[in-house]
């Protein structure tokens, strides 16, 4: 119990570079974490807006057409 707490103090170049890594592992983990089937659900609403998009699309062309 003689031994003496000697603390260290912390750079601000350390310190933000320790928040900077923790920062970047905090978005790339919860990207490879990601379940198949919301990956699908996305996919499948990729889907449906690009087939709204598209469609919106050919109206326009039609419209312009006509004109």
């Amino acid at each position: 119990m003689s031994e003496k707490i000697t603390s260290e103090m912390i750079s601000r170049r350390g310190a933000f570079s320790f928040l900077g890594t923790v920062a970047v592992l905090g978005l790339a983990v919860p990207a490879t974490v990601l379940p198949v089937s919301e990956a699908e659900a996305q996919t499948a609403g990729m889907e449906r807006r690009e087939d709204r998009r598209a469609n919106r699309q050919d109206r326009r062309n039609l419209y312009m057409q006509q004109k």
